[in-house]
């Protein structure tokens, strides 16, 4: 928008004592009459902006004017550039860093070798998750309902949702909103989504629920069970749940209560932890849980 490409001049300017037209032309990817006409528009709003011609020359703003930007702090600056460098590492756009320019050029280039934070929020393929958030930032957006081929322990569904959060959390990418086959909120994890669909059927917003980034407890209607755990597993434990789930038997055993979405993904997970890990109840997992291993086990008896 023109408005936007303008307040990123302004700053540009601000944050440079002199800018040459083709700079500002390839930086926000427009002609060099269209940056003189933006140059213009400034200068009617009352910013003494003057150019000067030739060697040496260039656009700038006039000596003694200044706007006041001290509301952001060097570090105030430092971080939010940081966020946003972080959001840019999954967006196939460039509205992030027109953003980024706006706030400070010189900043934004600074982040990525003097910040003592950097966040990277895409896959090894950046394809992979740019282009569903894209989709699925426009179906929030405009309210439009979005459908998809869905795999998930349990099997593969075709859904279609009302989209209301996009959400990285527990290392993953999730959309939440009101499925409409289940007629309730759920959450679908992108990497599961495929044949993403951007639907032309509009939602009126709803009167949604307010999310809860609680692993433990985030799935309605999930199963529950108690599992204890070898102490050895303390690092495993606090780096999926956290260390304030950290609660032990008078043994030393780790014991951790948690809701599960669905007992086969609930079983593959206890597995990953090898023997080091034992369903205390509810009994009828437990009973389920050794008829698996015991099948799993004859598998390797039939190979001898």
């Amino acid at each position: 928008m023109k408005i936007e490409r303008l307040i990123g001049i302004l700053s540009l300017l601000l944050q440079k004592d002199s800018v040459t037209a083709t700079e500002i032309s390839e930086k926000f990817e427009v002609s060099r009459r269209t940056v003189y006409r933006d140059i213009d528009d400034l200068c009617r709003a009352g910013i003494p902006v003057c150019t000067v011609q030739g060697k040496g020359g260039g656009i700038s703003v006039m000596n003694g004017y200044k706007i006041d930007k001290t509301l952001l702090t060097e570090n105030d600056m430092t971080e939010i550039i940081a966020a946003l460098n972080a959001l840019d590492s999954i967006s196939n756009g460039k509205k992030y860093r027109r953003l980024m320019d706006k706030l400070s050029v010189s900043k934004a280039e600074m982040v990525n070798t003097d910040n003592c934070i950097m966040i990277d929020l895409s896959s090894w393929d950046k394809c992979l998750f740019a282009d569903k958030i894209d989709l699925i930032r426009c179906a929030v957006s405009e309210k439009r309902k979005i459908s998809f081929h869905y795999f998930s322990p349990s099997g593969e569904s075709n859904r279609v949702i009302e989209p209301y959060h996009i959400i990285f959390q527990w290392s993953s990418w999730y959309v939440w909103g009101w499925c409409t086959n289940r007629n309730d909120y759920r959450m679908f994890k992108l990497t599961r989504i495929v044949d993403l669909t951007l639907t032309d059927e509009f939602y009126e917003k709803r009167d949604i629920p307010k999310y809860i980034p609680d692993k433990l407890q985030h799935t309605k209607g999930g199963i529950t069970a108690t599992i204890k755990f070898d102490n050895t597993l303390k690092w495993r434990i606090i780096d999926d749940f956290g260390a304030d789930q950290l609660k032990f038997d008078k043994d030393g055993n780790i014991i951790l209560h948690f809701t599960w979405s669905d007992t086969q993904s609930f079983y593959q997970y206890i597995m990953t932890f090898g023997d080091k890990a034992e369903i205390i109840e509810p009994e009828e997992f437990r009973d389920e849980f050794s008829r698996i291993l015991k099948r799993i086990y004859s598998k390797y008896i039939e190979i001898r």
